[in-house]
This record gives C-alpha cells, sequence and structure tokens, in this order.
C-alpha cells in the first residue's frame, strides 16, 4: 500500500503563492494518476487537480483554473501543486491522492489512496 506525504503547506496572503509537495513510497509510482483535494471546515472534499500517469492531461476545477499548476515527477514519485494568486476562499486542508488507473478526474471513487493533508490559510 501506498504511502503519500504532503508538506508546504502555510499561512500567506491574499495573493501571495505556496508549492505543494507530495512524496508518494509506492514502488510503482508511474502508472497511476495523481491528484489533489481539499476540505475547509464544515465542507465536504473537494476535487482540485489531476493529473494523468505520465504528466500529461492536467485537469483543473474552475475556481483554480489559471491560478494553480499540477505537475508529478515520476523519477522521483513526486507530485506538485502550485498554487498562484491565493484567495481566503483556498483556505483548507490539501490532500494528495493516487487514483486506481492511469487518468482520473473529479469523481472521488476513482482515487484510492490519500494523505494525511497539509494546512492552507489564506489571509485576507
Amino acid at each position: 500500500q501506498v504511502q503519500l506525504t504532503e508538506s508546504g503547506g502555510g499561512l500567506v496572503q491574499a495573493g501571495g503563492s505556496l508549492k505543494l509537495s507530495c512524496a508518494a513510497s509506492a514502488h510503482v509510482f508511474s502508472d497511476y494518476a495523481m491528484g489533489w483535494f481539499r476540505q475547509a471546515p464544515g465542507k465536504e472534499r473537494e476535487f482540485v487537480a489531476s493529473i494523468g500517469w505520465s504528466g500529461s492531461v492536467p485537469y483543473y476545477v474552475d475556481s483554480v483554473r489559471g491560478r494553480f499548476t499540477i505537475s508529478r515527477d515520476n523519477d522521483r514519485k513526486m507530485t506538485y501543486l502550485q498554487m498562484n494568486n491565493l484567495k481566503p476562499e483556498d483556505t483548507a486542508v490539501y490532500y494528495c491522492a493516487q487514483a486506481g488507473g492511469p487518468y482520473a478526474q473529479s469523481d472521488l471513487g476513482s482515487w484510492r489512496q490519500w494523505g494525511q493533508g497539509t494546512q492552507v490559510t489564506v489571509s485576507s
């Protein structure tokens, strides 16, 4: 079973940037899509972005498209989320996830493994 460990969260002012990282322990990493979700207090977990097994087909929720960029490094078994022009409504715990196949998007049922999450707080 893969272990996913997020890092890079923190407190930032509106308009600022953060880069989240996710390290995977899996022996096989490159066969599966990777993604980021977030959950704000009192709200359901929300899809943020995903990327296919080869680094192709990035997909974003409308609210972050143009501000966030997902990427991966299969050699290092790492997934990243570059977040620019952050807004207070981006405040949430961000989770890294691994899908059960080479491509996946917002359907929660497509995602098999989850990290513990990293807090992102954006002040106004």
